[in-house]
């Protein structure tokens, strides 16, 4: 990726505070004029710098009140088991985020579900069924003072 300047920097720091705000506010924010401004925006997102704008979720608001993150390792380090793995959990709504990570795992998952009996429905059912899942270690999460995620 070609380097950014400053400008452009501000414009995606600002986007993604608030991927709503209007044009003429997001102009008024960096220093530019609309049109200059648009016409960064749109070459940010033409050069896939901008992936997509989406919302985001109070999930306390959806009765979500349970995120733990877990470590899953594999008992078998072939591309058919990491990829029979990977489709099980594009599949599980509980889910959120599921990253192939290095280390003593292979795995890392963000789940999050309404409360500790959802979870470890998920734990027992979902994951504890898989053939190709040797360990699972859990981390509740317990508060999170700061999380940029969009």
């Amino acid at each position: 990726m070609a380097s950014m300047d400053h400008i452009s920097e501000r414009i995606l720091q600002e986007l993604t505070r608030d991927g709503r705000m209007s044009n003429l506010e997001l102009a008024d924010r960096v220093g530019l004029s609309p049109s200059a401004c648009l016409r960064r925006v749109q070459d940010l997102e033409r050069r896939g710098v901008i992936a997509g704008y989406r919302a985001v979720l109070d999930r306390a608001a959806l009765g979500v009140g349970f995120t733990a993150y877990v470590s899953v390792g594999l008992n078998s380090h072939t591309k058919a088991s990491q990829e029979a793995f990977e489709r099980a959990m594009a599949r599980a709504p509980e889910v959120v985020e599921c990253h192939n990570i290095t280390g003593a795992v292979e795995y890392l998952l963000r789940v999050e579900v309404a409360d500790l009996p959802a979870y470890k429905n998920f734990h027992t059912e979902a994951l504890g069924t898989l053939p190709q899942v040797n360990a699972i270690t859990s981390y509740v999460v317990m508060g999170s003072p700061k999380d940029a995620r969009g």
